[in-house]
């Protein structure tokens, strides 16, 4: 069945491609307030702080902590049936925000060191994986 039902694909809009053209290129980019310097993830039109419009794109490492995961056994769309189980994981970015992605190693640990990247798919979509650290 998961042949015949397409993926669902992120669409950019002008907040967010800023974010998917870095992705493109294998790059993780936050959105950081132009006023105050509060960082935010997922993009988003005002500040949660200071309410400010402004914006600036700043680089980030991928590097964080495991905050939380999950996974998944029955699949949310059936475009993933064939990937079961996966697992999804919270990170608590070193940079503040949390981001969640695709993990890829051994079961993920409360507060374990992981890295991320975005990997391109076979239907050439972009996914944020992350992997142990240590």
């Amino acid at each position: 069945m998961s042949e015949l039902v397409k993926r669902p694909e992120p669409t950019a809009n002008a907040m967010s491609q800023p974010y998917w053209d870095a992705a493109a290129q294998g790059r993780l980019i936050l959105q950081t307030c132009g006023e105050c310097g509060a960082i935010r993830h997922y993009p988003r039109l005002l500040c949660d702080r200071c309410y400010s419009d402004q914006v600036v794109w700043t680089d980030a490492t991928g590097n964080g902590v495991v905050h939380s995961w999950t996974v998944a056994h029955h699949p949310f769309h059936g475009a993933f049936a064939d990937e079961l189980p996966y697992t999804l994981v919270t990170i608590t970015l070193d940079e503040g925000p949390r981001a969640l992605g695709r993990w890829r190693g051994d079961g993920p640990r409360l507060e374990q060191r992981v890295s991320g990247k975005f990997e391109t798919r076979a239907d050439g979509a972009l996914e944020l994986v992350f992997v142990g650290a240590d």
